[in-house]
Formats: C-alpha cells, structure tokens, sequence
C-alpha cells in the first residue's frame, strides 16, 4: 500500500501531506478508494505506527524542506483511534448539546488525546460533534484493544451525552475483538442490537 500510495503521489507531483485511502475486500485485495489533499483527523494512527510527526513534516515542506524519508516506513505496532463525540447512539447518534461540568482525559504510556474542550465549555449544534480524539498504541492489535478499552474508562466526561460507553461494547464485541468485521458491522449488525440492550 505504501509503494502504491507514493506512486500515486508521484504519478500527480505531489508536493505536501496527505492521505490516500484504500478499501479491502475479504480476501484481502486492496482497492484505491480516494487522496484527500490534506491531514485527515486518522493522522495519529499514522503517526504512532511510523514515528514520523505529518504536522511538523507539513510545515517543512510548506517553508520549502525537501522530504527526505525512505520509500517505505517500517509500521511498528498496533494503534487504534476512537472519535469522543457529543451524541446519543441509543437514539441514532442524536446531536447532545449542554456545558461540560467535569473532565478527566486518559493518560499513560502508549495513550495520546487530542482535544481542545474541558471542564466548563459550552457544546453548541453549530460545529462537528466530534470533542476529542483518542488514540492508543501498543505492540499488538490485541494489546491495542485493551489499552483502548482502559484510556475509554478513564475518559470522564460530565454534562452532556457522548458516545464513549457506545464505544467500549463495539470494542469488546467478538467480532471486533476477532478482527471479523466490515464497514457495514455497526449498522447493520452491532448497533440494532446494543441499542435494545441499552433500551432494555
């Protein structure tokens, strides 16, 4: 994928960040999808498994730095990345809106947050509901889960309804957990089912 992403990038001189996207089918052949020309809000994963800060690199590149990388990067690890947003999954990822009474962030080796909000903030409808990123990494996907599942119990958010618990049941569904899974697993599977759970 890497040497498929950098003849891509060459085939367009291109010059700066980005993210070209492929999509995997079940026997594992990969198919181009998009290139955003841009930093995608995924970046940290990429970061974590190659070591290679993109902003920094974006801001050399943009005062005029040569890249000066290898064709390929070793990937080290597993990370995972979980978006915190303010909405309600039990009623079909409603919008939640109010003031933050408290906040407490994950912490720890192999546990990054990116957020801008804490304790007393106002969450409005006029923006992206999204309110932090959470991102692990680990030496294994297994070790990864667990980590997340830890940094998502300790992410304590008061005021408002998010969809963090909503995230801890997809993680430890067994699907996820075996790696058996599609990009139509939450809607046409595992959300029906945790929200009767939840309803029940």
């Amino acid at each position: 994928m890497q040497q498929l992403a950098r003849t891509i990038a060459d085939g367009i001189d291109y010059l700066n960040a980005g993210t070209i996207e492929f999509l995997m089918d079940q026997e594992e052949h990969f198919y181009f999808m998009e290139m955003n020309t841009r930093i995608q809000v995924e970046h940290p994963i990429t970061e974590l498994v190659t070591g290679v800060d993109l902003i920094a690199w974006q801001i050399q590149i943009a005062a005029g730095t040569p890249l000066m990388l290898a064709e390929t990067l070793p990937v080290l690890g597993a990370a995972i990345e979980c978006r915190v947003n303010a909405e309600d999954p039990a009623r079909d990822f409603q919008p939640a809106t109010g003031a933050i009474t408290a906040l407490r962030l994950p912490s720890g080796l192999g546990v990054r947050v990116d957020c801008g909000i804490q304790a007393g903030d106002t969450i409005t409808p006029y923006y992206d509901a999204m309110l932090a990123k959470v991102i692990v990494h680990a030496a294994t996907r297994q070790q990864a889960l667990a980590k997340m599942q830890r940094a998502l119990r300790e992410f304590d958010l008061r005021g408002l309804q998010t969809n963090v618990a909503f995230q801890q049941a997809l993680l430890a569904s067994p699907a996820v957990l075996s790696g058996d899974t599609t990009t139509n697993y939450i809607g046409e599977t595992f959300l029906t089912q945790w929200q009767s759970e939840v309803a029940g």
